[in-house]
């Protein structure tokens, strides 16, 4: 039987663990606390005996300061194993690019993360595949929640674009990964637009006006961190060496699908949106 480990297990890993599952895998997860049947990480032991086991293991931990949590911890029975290594990165490693394209050759280390950029770095030089991803959404998890609880705005940044993936394309993408060879892959749409342009076509799915527009220096330093780096994120790679085509090429298809599937109720009864920071 396959069996995939997931350091942290959050949205998106999540997703994919549900999707393995029904395929017939044998899941195990690590969370802070151990929560719905996960282990501790800090339960060092027990997850040396997943790890012993697992043919497959994910990590969507992100760095903690300026180290990786699980690399610190089990760097070396990582690298003692046989099993398929996977990384969930960010392709915030590039950097602020001027809205130019950035592929998997172009360097990194020039974002507001550096740590990030040295978990990415490392995980590769112990022959991991490692997923550069872009801004993810999906259910429970999109601009159409954002605007349907009042909490979507605009900013007037002509120029401005970003990258973007359905959490669904991420799950194809590492799938297709398992029989790939280790290297960076960035998972993202075709379509790099403005968050502006999503956000008034997310507020016109659902009848609703366009979100207000609001002055940069109004936002948290977080959010004004997200919008001083601007850049395209090419995907032909992990469509060339994984056989990966987005299911959603664009924010429109994933939106539409999004808001034709989830009704209001159902996103009120979804759990929250977790980040990759389920250890």
């Amino acid at each position: 039987m396959s069996r995939l480990l997931v350091f942290g297990l959050g949205y998106t890993a999540g997703l994919l663990a549900d999707r393995l599952a029904g395929d017939g895998w044998h899941i195990t997860g690590t969370t802070r606390d151990g929560r719905d049947g996960t282990l501790r990480f800090d339960d060092s032991e027990a997850v040396r005996a997943e790890i012993a086991a697992a043919t497959h293991i994910l990590s969507s931990v992100p760095p903690d300061g300026d180290h990786d949590p699980v690399l610190v911890r089990h760097g070396r029975d990582l690298v003692r194993g046989r099993h398929w290594l996977g990384y969930l990165s960010s392709t915030g490693v590039y950097g602020d690019a001027g809205g130019a394209w950035v592929d998997e050759t172009a360097p990194i280390g020039g974002g507001r993360r550096p740590a990030r950029t040295r978990a990415d770095a490392d995980w590769l030089a112990i022959g991991a595949r490692v997923f550069r991803l872009p801004g993810i959404y999906g259910p429970g998890r999109s601009a159409l929640d954002r605007v349907r609880e009042g909490k979507a705005h605009r900013v007037d940044l002509p120029g401005q674009v970003f990258s973007r993936v359905h959490a669904d394309d991420i799950v194809a993408g590492v799938i297709a990964g398992f029989d790939a060879p280790a290297g960076a892959y960035n998972l993202a749409d075709d379509r790099p637009c403005g968050q502006n342009d999503v956000m008034a076509y997310a507020a016109s799915l659902l009848g609703l006006p366009p979100p207000p527009f609001v002055a940069l220096d109004t936002l948290s330093p977080m959010a004004r961190g997200f919008y001083a780096e601007n850049r395209r994120v090419a995907n032909g790679k992990a469509k060339r060496l994984l056989g990966w085509v987005p299911r959603f090429p664009n924010y429109r298809l994933g939106l539409r699908a999004l808001s034709a599937t989830t009704s209001p109720a159902a996103v009120s009864a979804a759990p929250p949106a977790a980040s990759v920071d389920q250890r």
